[in-house]
């Protein structure tokens, strides 16, 4: 059972509507009681980086996130959700995040390194260039995943960096440590490849079992 994280601010339908696809049993709560019994959860997040801290606040789930990591259970964060997973933010201000990777979330600039210049917020499909072996990315050959987001992670662990797409500047696509993942595309949207990165965090919820 996957536990998605229901704060106000996550793309649920579509989560869940992927989940349905590749057989996978979830429940959609905001209550840490419910979430707790499960052996992964899912952050997922459309929005802005502020509103979503205040709301995980609100209601006490940023302290869940954080004991349920410390477990040993898998955590997957998802666009925002990924970027809620860093230390802090520079979206609109400077927001703590969850502190859970190194890093802070930064504004994609506006022209590339000839000046050329990019499209804010970004929205399409791109190819992943991959720098580790992980778990999550079991199965994951050269594949193209859609993205829709104007902010990326900044000065990540090289070790936490599993796989990247490019758009001016080098935009952390796939990002680990640990029992923490996140993806800063939409996998629910990003055809096989999205539905594989899915079913492998599937995979390590098998791990979590004599956790609970």
């Amino acid at each position: 059972m996957i536990g998605i994280i229901d704060y106000g601010m996550g793309n649920l339908f579509s989560v869940s509507k992927a989940l349905e696809r590749i057989g996978v049993p979830y429940i959609i709560s905001d209550s840490p009681e419910e979430l707790n019994k499960t052996k992964g959860v899912i952050l997922p997040g459309v929005g802005a980086f502020k509103d979503a801290m205040a709301r995980l606040q609100e209601k006490e789930l940023d302290q869940f996130i954080h004991q349920y990591v410390d477990s040993g259970r898998p955590l997957l964060g998802i666009c925002l959700g990924m970027q809620l997973l860093f230390e802090e933010s520079e979206e609109n201000g400077r927001f703590q995040g969850l502190g859970l990777l190194k890093g802070r979330i930064v504004r994609i600039p506006d022209r590339d390194q000839n000046g050329e210049r990019l499209k804010v917020p970004h929205m399409g499909w791109n190819k992943l260039h991959f720098h580790q072996e992980a778990p999550v990315l079991h199965d994951i050959q050269d594949g193209y995943v859609y993205f829709v987001h104007s902010y990326y992670a900044d000065g990540i662990d090289e070790q936490a960096l599993l796989a990247s797409a490019e758009y001016g500047v080098q935009v952390p696509a796939v990002v680990g440590q640990g029992n923490v993942s996140g993806m800063q595309f939409h996998p629910e949207k990003s055809s096989a490849t999205g539905m594989q990165l899915l079913t492998n965090f599937a995979k390590a919820m098998e791990r979590s079992e004599e956790l609970l």
